[in-house]
């Protein structure tokens, strides 16, 4: 695979939560460590996801926000 993002980020899916048009996909990056994206439910079955299954979790953002209380 060749990408030009800085962070891709290999995993394993640890969670596939299918709605009627997206899925919600939870990547374990290490342990304890997860990301969640949302991506459509079509690329979810296009790359079939499964539970286990190694991953990369790419992040491409021009920001990044952090807030506080």
């Amino acid at each position: 695979m060749e990408i030009s993002a800085r962070n891709a980020l290999k995993g394993s899916v640890k969670a596939i939560a299918l709605g009627a048009i997206n899925a919600e996909v939870t990547v374990e990056v290490s342990p304890g460590v997860e990301i969640t994206a949302v991506i459509t439910k079509a690329s979810a079955e296009k790359l079939g996801l499964t539970e286990g299954k190694t991953v990369y979790a790419v992040i491409k953002s021009s920001d990044v926000m952090i807030a506080t209380d």
